[in-house]
């Protein structure tokens, strides 16, 4: 952040005096090389850019560890994938939703008792609702359906 004050035409000193930074500190930090810790994480951060890429943004850290780990044979911890992807600003979609169920408590009775064939049109009218996460929200599907009577042909 100081040299890209400092290439705007502020001088070092002030920028150190205004974040809190010693010269010293900053001039040893910047003539300081680079550590293989800090090269093979970039390295890694480019690697998992292209695995998330090629899954067309889809794949969370999970996956992208696999494929690193399985199909290209990279020793990689799944905490360090986390991290760097997190770092990077690279999510994938969300996972399946955990369902929490109630215990004792019936969520809807069987009117029906699971017969459908009804005698005349129109007696049994049938419904469901579902759920669907996308990018955009929550879209709602609703079905309903009438059984029609068996009875005649065409019917």
């Amino acid at each position: 952040m100081i040299d890209r004050l400092v290439d705007t035409g502020i001088p070092v000193e002030r920028c150190c005096e205004v974040l809190g930074v010693t010269r010293q500190s900053y001039y040893k930090h910047k003539h300081s090389p680079t550590t293989a810790t800090q090269l093979r994480r970039k390295w890694l951060t480019g690697l998992i850019r292209e695995v998330h890429i090629a899954s067309r943004g889809t794949y969370g850290y999970r996956r992208v560890h696999a494929e690193l780990t399985l199909g290209m044979d990279i020793t990689v911890c799944p905490r360090t994938v986390s991290v760097l992807m997190s770092r990077a600003g690279i999510h994938g979609l969300p996972g399946p939703v955990r369902i929490k169920r109630l215990r004792g408590v019936a969520t809807a009775d069987d009117l029906v008792n699971r017969k459908f064939h009804r005698l005349h049109p129109n007696e049994l009218w049938v419904t469901d609702i579902t759920q669907h996460r996308t990018r955009e929200g929550w879209p709602y599907c609703r079905l309903v359906d009438r059984f029609p009577c068996r009875c005649r042909p065409g019917g």
